[in-house]
């Protein structure tokens, strides 16, 4: 289903990469990020007359969902009129969440039809397998359990808007909590905050086409094709994965127990690691920046708790070091060096990193996830879905983020666009304008790109 009202100069399409067939089911997205005060004060008020129209309009479409089963293990094909009536429903389920999440400004329609600026577009009917339309719900009960932990998922109807209402939607649920906010104080919603809601509602209706049967094409997890690939600006901390996706089963079998001596080593580094935080906090208060040797402490152990955890939700494939060094591990965290930063910044770091504590909570739960799909994946197939590592790996650098913000290792505010972004990080000031000296910082691997040619962008 497409609108040709959509102003086509705006238009940003969840392009797959080169020689990827395009997904059935696709998140366009043309939000300018504005949003008005007065509506975003009394969101909820507002939204109430949909939140029931959206359990009644449930109901139909659950109940022509059975009849489309039918009709497929029948005839290969759903009915085109009910094909519609079930895309408009998921459609509208889309339009409703991102209006909710405030990843979308304007009030949305009660049909799922019209142009929108967090809007899906869905493929014609197509002939699908028998055996795969018999045991639908058994094949997509891992992305149902994704896609309500996103809580972006128009797969649950009524049941997804009222999570959202009542704060249990996960990942779009804090988004909308803190973009609230964010949006009182200055008009706008932060491009990461929309680019995470928009991912879990493109991700979602995906799930929810198929489950109902409109497409027989599984839902993609990876952030950098079920969203519209944001060109993600500079941040000193940036990951990098180089890994090949093979998991052998007997590491990933035992992967817990293998990971206990890294657990406690990092109990043991976090107390210096503490008291080093401490210090560079003081020492950033008098000087304005970080000096080198405790950077480079603090650097090392949040690179070692990103190798760890990569290991641990099996989004690694190695055993990982004990050290922190970086290049040692596929997936592995970039940091900048030292950068000035504003002494009032420094003084009210910890409250500042409220909300995005509270975001890392929410890929936490994204990255618990990642993991328990990951090892039941990997154990069955030797190997892990693409899509999932590359949400874990960001759900990681997103973590890392704010735990080097904290550190202050850096002045930037974590990044919470779900997106990889391929490149390596940038420094807030140069070496030369801090009077460090030594050598540059080591360059990142030659292949930590994504996208169609996996190069440096």
């Amino acid at each position: 289903m497409r609108s040709d009202r959509r102003p086509q100069n705006a238009r940003v399409s969840s392009a797959p990469p080169t020689g990827a067939p395009p997904h059935p089911v696709r998140l366009v997205v043309t939000d300018d990020l504005l949003r008005r005060r007065s509506t975003v004060l009394f969101r909820l008020l507002l939204a109430l007359p949909h939140l029931v129209w959206v359990g009644l309009f449930g109901v139909a479409a659950f109940t022509l969902a059975f009849v489309v089963w039918l009709a497929v293990l029948f005839e290969r094909r759903a009915p085109g009129t009910l094909h519609r009536f079930l895309a408009s429903y998921v459609r509208y389920s889309a339009h409703l969440t991102a209006y909710l999440t405030l990843a979308a400004s304007p009030y949305p329609g009660f049909t799922g039809s019209g142009a929108y600026p967090i809007d899906i577009e869905i493929d014609p009917p197509a002939r699908q397998g028998r055996l795969g339309a018999g045991f639908r719900l058994l094949l997509a009960l891992p992305a149902l359990l994704l896609a309500a932990t996103l809580g972006g998922s128009p797969a649950l109807g009524a049941w997804s808007s009222i999570a959202l209402v009542l704060g249990a939607g996960g990942l779009a649920s804090a988004v909308g909590l803190l973009g609230w906010f964010a949006c009182l104080a200055r008009g706008r919603m932060p491009r990461g905050m929309r680019d995470a809601a928009a991912y879990t509602i493109g991700y979602g209706a995906q799930t929810a086409a198929y489950a109902f049967l409109l497409t027989d094409r599984y839902p993609d997890a990876d952030p950098g094709r079920a969203e519209p690939r944001p060109e993600l600006p500079p941040h000193p901390v940036a990951i990098g994965v180089r890994d090949d996706l093979g998991r052998p089963r007997l590491v990933v079998a035992f992967r817990l127990l293998l990971t206990i001596p890294h657990l406690l080593w990092l109990a043991l580094w976090g107390v210096p690691a503490a008291i080093a935080a401490v210090l560079a906090w003081a020492l950033a208060l008098a000087l304005g920046r970080v000096p080198l040797l405790l950077h480079r402490f603090l650097a090392a152990y949040v690179r070692a708790c990103t190798h760890v955890g990569a290991f641990l939700y099996v989004v690694g494939r190695p055993f990982p070091g004990f050290v922190g060094r970086e290049g040692s591990y596929p997936i592995d965290l970039m940091i900048a060096g030292p950068a000035r930063q504003e002494r009032l910044g420094v003084l009210a770091r910890l409250l500042l990193a409220v909300p995005a504590l509270i975001l890392s909570s929410a890929y936490g739960g994204v990255l618990f996830v990642v993991a328990v799909l990951a090892w039941f994946a990997a154990l069955a197939t030797g190997r892990m879905p693409e899509g999932i590592r590359d949400l874990g790996a960001a759900s990681l650098r997103y973590q890392a983020q704010v735990l080097a913000y904290l550190f202050l290792l850096t002045p930037r505010y974590p990044n919470s666009s779900p997106a990889l972004e391929g490149r390596r990080p940038e420094p807030v000031a140069t070496r030369e304008e801090e009077g460090l000296g030594g050598p540059p910082p080591v360059d990142a691997p030659p292949s930590l790109g994504y996208g169609p040619s996996n190069a440096m962008r």
